[in-house]
């Protein structure tokens, strides 16, 4: 999966330690380091909430300058109890994540670290760095979503609708149509059901619906990877008890808060098209937040692993490992044309001497009159030296 960044992200890694995190009430967290042990510290915080890590999240970092620290949050990944098989999710809160991450600062002795989320993991860092300030050098965030009402209702409630309608359809099939005014609740009462039968399909319609949505162009090995029936069972369950309890925040929360953390170093990156989590949010947080760099990315929509969004991230966190950018190759400039010949001016032709006319014989002068006085008149005198005819 995600060769197509092989020419973006860095080569794919192991981890070189591995471990599980006891948080309490029951749950044990699995997290991982790799790359560099003497790096820079940075956290990957992945989305969902449920979606669990991957291998190819090592390879936004360059693994000589980072240490990475991967983790699976509460139910799902390598985490356990996983919320495919334990619906429980009573200990399962954004605070309680906030905590787990502290925990495990605290636990690999990390003084502090860069934080890296996107989409859930977005709100989740933010949720972090506004809770925790001094444990964070650097964020980098990507899709922002903060779980206001109106960015819940955009995605579950029926508005993008309006841009997926074929696929929207496939999405509310399990639901009676009774019950569609309010489909989050609806599907909360079907992934708690404990009868696989009914909360499997459930799960698999829930899951199905965000990934046929997540990138610009249809992307089938990424849809049948979040359906796999117990994946998409504890991604539908984890999020949809987000969802129905607005993470626990207060509206508007993440956004409205960012005077914490306005002196922390962030870039922000975006897709033009994310239908998920639209624009409108990055946006706002733009806006309370201008300090932070923002990127949009022009031709992408949510999922990290298409490549404009890849390449953005890649290049954030380079910068903040104090890598320069390579420049890019200038072209070799392009022969200059031989000038053309200048042609020969035509020869000048000789002067020639102009021949003096004859000159006509000279008339004798006519005999001057003899002076005759000025009379008394005036109208008669010429005018005096110095006065002017009349002006036109």
């Amino acid at each position: 999966m995600n060769e197509h960044l092989d020419d973006i992200l860095y080569p794919p890694i192991e981890p070189y330690e591995t471990g599980e995190l006891i948080v309490g009430d029951g749950n044990r967290v699995y997290w991982e380091q790799s790359g560099n042990p003497h790096g820079k510290p940075v956290v990957f915080l992945h989305g969902g909430p449920g979606a669990g890590t991957s291998p190819w999240h090592r390879r936004f970092f360059d693994p000589e300058r980072y240490r990475i620290v991967l983790f699976d949050q509460r139910g799902c990944g390598r985490s356990t109890p996983h919320a495919s098989q334990d619906a429980e999710l009573r200990h399962n809160t954004t605070w309680h994540l906030v905590g787990d991450i502290e925990l495990l600062r605290r636990n690999l002795g990390i003084p502090s670290w860069q934080v890296f989320g996107g989409s859930w993991g977005s709100a989740l860092a933010l949720a972090y760095a506004q809770a925790h300030p001094s444990a964070v050098t650097e964020l980098v965030l990507r899709g922002i979503f903060t779980l206001r009402r109106h960015e819940l209702e955009w995605f579950y409630e029926g508005g993008a609708s309006v841009i997926f309608p074929d696929l929207w359809e496939e999405f509310i099939a399990p639901i009676p149509v009774l019950e569609r005014s309010r489909l989050i609740e609806a599907y909360h009462r079907r992934l708690a059901d404990p009868d696989p039968a009914i909360h499997v399909p459930a799960g698999v319609a829930w899951s199905r619906w965000e990934a046929a949505t997540l990138t610009l162009l249809p992307d089938e090995e990424l849809v049948n990877g979040m359906t796999e029936p117990a994946a998409a069972t504890a991604f539908a369950r984890i999020e949809n008890h987000y969802f129905l309890h607005g993470g626990w925040f207060d509206e508007g929360q993440l956004i409205d808060g960012v005077g914490v953390i306005r002196d922390i170093p962030a870039v922000i990156v975006q897709g033009r098209y994310d239908v998920c989590t639209p624009i409108m949010t990055a946006w706002d947080l733009h806006r309370a937040w201008p300090e932070a760099e923002f990127v949009i990315v022009p031709d992408a929509s949510h999922a990290a692993g298409e490549p404009g969004i890849a390449r953005a991230l890649r290049a954030a966190t380079d910068r903040f490992a104090g890598k320069v950018a390579e420049p890019e190759p200038v072209a070799d400039p392009e022969p200059v044309a031989d000038p053309e010949p200048v042609a020969e001016p035509e020869p000048v032709a000789e002067p020639v001497e102009a021949s003096a006319p004859d000159p006509e014989p000279v008339a004798d002068p006519e005999p001057v009159a003899e002076p005759v006085e000025a009379s008394g008149d005036p109208a008669a005198a010429p005018p005096a030296d110095g006065e002017l005819a009349d002006e036109e």
